[in-house]
């Protein structure tokens, strides 16, 4: 791989200073479909930007330090040690205000300093990307201090150890280079006055014609008589003196003409002919100075690209921990409880997302209780809308959160190590494949019986759905049997359904317990609680929800009808003429006289 970069990177491969492998084991794997239902990092649907897991977390004030939150929101801790390390951590940040506020302050002057070094290694740095360097590395004592008298041990000594003040290169940087230099490198106006005295004394020689030629206009100007006389320089003609056609007769026997336009002549004169010679060999060779000292500064810092790489890792971990402390602070977290155990408990959790979004009424906080025997399996039944789904992914997003390394939305929380979690939510066809939204969910429940284990957390919404009721009571039975019975298996589970029939498997399988949203009936409305609470449901409250999103008085009477007579004869009723509700339904075809035949 390396030799392939140095072919095609031109050998440029500078920035590339160690190599690292990793396992897939030593992180909670959450598998791209769990990745996107539970949008960890990316909205379900494009016009939702910004109510993702990771918007909700991301305080960051770098670059460096939002990817940094972005790869440990993806890849989660499973090792307890280093998980427990940065909650230490963030909670030293909670609780020390002051300290996280001048952090904060700290880091908000500092860029992106991985992509500044790999443009340095790979020899793409302008000179303002080296301004910009040092300007960020010049911060570096001031957050140096503020860590000094910190904590004196776990993580935060360690980052401390690890912050390179880089004093050496932030001084070579400022030394060399102007206030505000260019983008450009070849035209000059990069080095610093002092720093190297050839490129000193070209300056001056340059200056100095410079203002030769300003001098030459007022001295033209009084010899000649003409106060509108000109000097002036471009790149074709070099310097050339301007008279307007009107004072045509007083332009002096020394002039030569050069070139005639409208409104007037441009000359020019020996003397100032070799002065541009002097001013231009001066600027050009000036240029190529400064574009040579620019090069070797460049090429040392180069030399350097592994101090500041480890540096830069230092203030995106810090970046992390000051963005996850203020979260933590603005919206109530807590310092979530890790262990080896298999055991979930987590006291009044919230959805990290949508606790902080408008959704029109407050959220309201739910308990979950979780281990490997008696309550490895919670069967969540309630009607559509009542916060089923809402429950599963919090349970999920707390989860990964905690392992992460951040306090969590709730009162307290206890969370055994997941390995990996896995979801089957939602609906959707896969028309570019062939497959239908039953094939879906099907493939994905597949994945999730093939490959959890007895430390994942599964979370199963609607299973069974996408077909007839029988086939899909069946489905849902069997994977909720086999999640209970495999040997290999055993893993954590929420498992939201519309069956009622599979509130009796608690009476058969060890470990499954029934839990239900609560709802409160007042005449024909029903109120969705959104508290989840022990126990089955006792109906499906469909037809109320058909009614809410806005169906027509007349369909949601026949749907009342109907499901009465399903309920009383397990049967549709046959067809016939239907009851009088008030309303008329047109015929498709119209109707013959019988006289007339078929």
């Amino acid at each position: 791989l390396l030799e392939y970069l140095r072919e095609t990177q031109r050998g440029a491969v500078g920035s590339l200073t160690t190599l690292r492998t990793y396992h897939l084991e030593d992180a909670l794997l959450i598998d791209p479909v769990a990745r996107r239902t539970l949008e960890v990092t990316q909205p379900l649907f494009p016009d939702r930007r910004g109510d993702t897991l990771l918007d909700t977390m991301d305080r960051t004030r770098t670059p460096m330090g939002g990817r940094m939150l972005r790869r440990w929101m993806e890849r989660p801790l499973v090792e307890v040690d280093a998980i427990r390390a940065r909650l230490d951590l963030v909670d030293v940040l909670v609780w020390d205000s002051l300290r996280r506020e001048q952090l904060q302050d700290a880091l908000r002057d500092i860029t992106d300093l991985e992509r500044l070094i790999g443009r340095v290694a790979y020899g793409s740095a302008n000179p303002r990307d080296l301004g910009a360097l040092g300007h960020s590395l010049g911060r570096l004592p001031a957050i140096y201090d503020i860590m000094a008298d910190g904590p004196d041990e776990g993580l935060w000594v360690e980052l401390q150890n690890r912050l390179d003040p880089l004093e050496d290169v932030a001084e070579a940087i400022q030394r060399a280079l102007v206030e505000e230099p260019p983008t450009t490198l070849r035209e000059g106006g990069i080095i610093r006055d002092g720093y190297d005295e050839s490129i000193d004394q070209l300056r001056a020689r340059a200056r100095e014609g410079r203002e030769w030629v300003v001098g030459l206009e007022t001295w033209e100007r009084e010899r000649t008589g003409i106060k509108s006389l000109k000097v002036r320089f471009n790149k074709v003609f070099g310097y050339y003196i301007e008279v307007t056609h009107a004072n045509r007769d007083r332009v002096p026997e020394d002039y030569i003409r050069k070139q005639t336009l409208v409104n007037s002549e441009r000359y020019i004169t020996p003397e100032l002919k070799e002065r541009e010679a002097d001013i231009l060999n001066s600027q050009e060779r000036l240029s190529d100075l400064e574009y040579k000292a620019f090069i070797e500064l460049r090429t040392w810092l180069s030399q350097h690209a592994a101090r500041i790489q480890a540096t830069a890792d230092v203030l995106a971990q810090l970046d992390v921990f000051v963005s996850l402390a203020q979260v933590a602070v603005r919206n109530r977290y807590c310092y979530p409880t890790i262990s080896t155990d298999r055991t979930i408990q987590i006291k009044e959790g919230r959805h990290a997302v949508l606790e902080v979004s408008d959704i029109g009424e407050p959220f309201v906080a739910n308990d979950c209780f979780l281990n490997e025997i008696d309550h490895a399996f919670l069967l969540i039944t309630g009607p559509n809308m009542s916060g089923k789904s809402t429950y599963l992914r919090q349970v999920a997003l707390i989860v990964i959160l905690a392992q992460m390394g951040s306090f969590v939305p709730a009162t307290s929380a206890h969370i055994g190590i997941v390995d990996q979690i896995f979801t089957r939510i939602g609906a959707a066809d896969d028309l570019a494949r062939g497959r239908s939204t039953f094939m879906v969910e099907m493939t994905e429940v597949a994945a999730i019986l093939n490959n959890a284990t007895d430390r994942s957390l599964l979370i199963l919404d609607e299973v069974g759905r996408g077909t007839s009721t029988y086939d899909g009571i069946s489905i849902a039975w069997a994977t909720c049997e086999y999640l209970r019975t495999a040997p290999h298996l055993g893993s954590r589970t929420l498992f939201a359904t519309h069956y009622h029939e599979l509130t009796q498997l608690a009476d058969y399988c060890t470990g499954i317990v029934n839990y239900s949203v609560a709802v409160r009936e007042e005449g024909e409305h029903v109120v969705f609680l959104r508290k989840v609470v022990p126990g089955p449901t006792d109906q499906s409250y469909g037809i109320h929800v058909a009614r809410l999103a806005g169906l027509p008085r007349s369909v949601v009477h026949r749907a009342w009808e109907l499901l009465e007579n399903l309920e009383a004869t397990s049967a549709l009723p046959s067809p016939g003429e239907p009851k009088d509700r008030g309303f008329y339904q047109a015929s498709l075809f119209p109707v013959e006289n019988e006289e007339d035949g078929p």
